[in-house]
């Protein structure tokens, strides 16, 4: 291969090399990256050194286990099949330290270097890993202190990170939700709706708002089973450390802001005033 790709002149002297230095057998497989200019010597030593070529690859905030699938099988790192199967596999939750049905919520967005050959459970335990790293001891006591399991801390980290992408927002959404579970009132979240509908075409209808699914917040109180998305760290501490408002509603002022109201009139006001209306502008033809 390597005379093939013109990095060195003859195969054989690099046999006898690697020969003369009984490194014939010690090669670790993988992908490496050389260049024509280094020596037969310098080769043998890149790869008897196991320093493999790295691919960084992004994990955004919000994805959900699928979409990360698909992100790492498109970058070719992993097969998709096989990263859901094992996603889904309690026996191999469980191995994890993990109490859950599947990771989804458990994955650490982050970016992660791995090799082109690394084994699916490598990666998996490297995300659950560093959600472990990012969860300092100041955050697991406030877990204890607001008496929420990791789990249930997810699960709603998740539903906040799904809801806005605006930072300035979560820690009042956080507070609108944290409400609302000690009024028991519904969290009545759409992502929460969304993510228990067998097919999502892009937009939420009434009839789906009535799905019998457990994550339907509309109809079930408190939390839904499990994470709707893997959250990062400021939708985890927006969730620990919510505002002090007291607002039980919001509705996005559909440019990037959010706007809270305390009671159901305020609120059915701005949805008039942001939603509604808009929409009926946007849908009227023009004269």
């Amino acid at each position: 291969m390597l005379e093939r790709e013109r990095l060195v002149k003859s195969s054989f002297a690099f046999i006898i090399l690697a020969k003369s230095q009984s490194a014939d057998r010690k090669v670790h497989a993988g992908e490496y990256e050389l260049n024509a200019g280094m020596t037969l010597a310098e080769i043998l030593s890149k790869l008897l050194s196991s320093q493999v070529l790295l691919h960084p690859v992004t994990i955004p905030e919000g994805l959900t286990l699928t979409q990360i699938a698909s992100l790492l099988s498109q970058q070719g790192l992993i097969d998709q099949t096989e990263f859901l199967r094992l996603g889904k596999d309690r026996t191999y939750i469980a191995s994890l330290g993990i109490k859950a049905d599947t990771l989804e919520g458990y994955l650490y967005p982050n970016t992660y270097k791995f090799p082109r050959n690394v084994k699916t459970r490598e990666v998996l335990t490297a995300m659950v890993e560093q959600l472990r790293e990012v969860l300092r001891p100041d955050l697991l006591a406030r877990m204890q202190e607001l008496k929420m399991t990791m789990h249930e801390v997810l699960t709603l980290a998740s539903v906040i990170e799904k809801e806005t992408g605006v930072g300035s927002d979560r820690l009042d959404i956080s507070a609108v939700f944290h409400n609302r579970l000690k009024q028991h009132i519904p969290l009545q979240s759409d992502p929460t709706v969304i993510y228990g509908l067998p097919v999502f075409d892009g937009n939420l209808r009434k009839k789906d708002l009535l799905n019998p699914s457990p994550y339907n917040t509309y109809r079930v109180k408190g939390l839904p089973p499990g994470p709707i998305s893997n959250p990062g760290i400021q939708a985890i501490r927006a969730t620990l450390y919510p505002s002090d408002s007291r607002a039980l509603y919001f509705v996005s002022r559909n440019d990037g802001t959010t706007q809270f109201s305390k009671t159901l009139t305020e609120h059915n006001q701005a949805v008039e005033k942001y939603q509604r209306r808009l929409f009926r502008k946007v849908s009227s033809p023009r004269l």
